[in-house]
């Protein structure tokens, strides 16, 4: 797949099929989500909506189709997590280890420094073992992208009738100020997206 060819933009909830699709192999098939049944469209078009109220869901496309999807959310309610997001992603089967996984999160780190979030966080299941429902390779892949491994919480999710651990991965993404500026919400931004995108802000 030609890097050219992946576009990157803003999700809407008029996507919400067609990130279905994407999303719900990864219920069914695997324990990299440890929902357990696939949401309603209604249901998931209602997330990429509340998402979009602050925070950046981005949709990787090639040849006019979505391959990808990454977004953040809040870390936590409470305000002072306000500088930290938390990070996810999901990749059409088909086109994984394509670089569509980094080009989104490298995009989701640069709109997530205009709004001055500092710190990237992401839950990842980490099996002792590789096994037919989940491997290590997202651990390897946020390793890759800079992520410091912060601590694995053992045997604290259990699907298909086995337990899994969970490690917790951290991204700075600059400095920590005395007094931060206020985060930006990704609606504001969005009409500056692919300037952001572009290096150009």
């Amino acid at each position: 797949m030609n890097q050219d060819d992946i576009i990157i933009r803003a999700a809407s909830p008029e996507d919400g099929a067609a990130l279905l699709a994407i999303y719900a192999p990864y219920v069914q098939h695997t324990a990299i989500t440890f929902e357990y049944a696939v949401p309603s469209l209604e249901e998931f078009t209602g997330r990429i909506a509340a998402t979009l109220t602050k925070y950046p869901y981005l949709v990787a496309e090639h040849q006019g189709c979505p391959a990808g999807y990454a977004y953040t959310g809040p870390f936590s309610g409470r305000a002072a997590y306000d500088w930290s997001a938390e990070t996810s992603l999901y990749i059409r089967r088909d086109c994984r280890r394509q670089g569509i996984g980094r080009k989104l999160y490298e995009a989701l780190e640069a709109v997530s420094k205009a709004q001055h979030i500092v710190n990237l966080n992401a839950c990842i299941t980490c099996p002792d073992a590789d096994d037919e429902y989940v491997t290590r390779n997202s651990v390897q892949f946020h390793a890759h992208m800079g992520y410091a491994m912060v601590g694995i919480f053992h045997s604290c999710g259990y699907k298909f009738s086995r337990w899994y651990h969970v490690a917790w991965m951290e991204k700075f993404l600059g400095d920590h100020p005395a007094v931060p500026e206020p985060v930006i919400p990704f609606p504001v931004l969005r009409p500056r997206l692919r300037r952001i995108l572009n290096g150009q802000e």
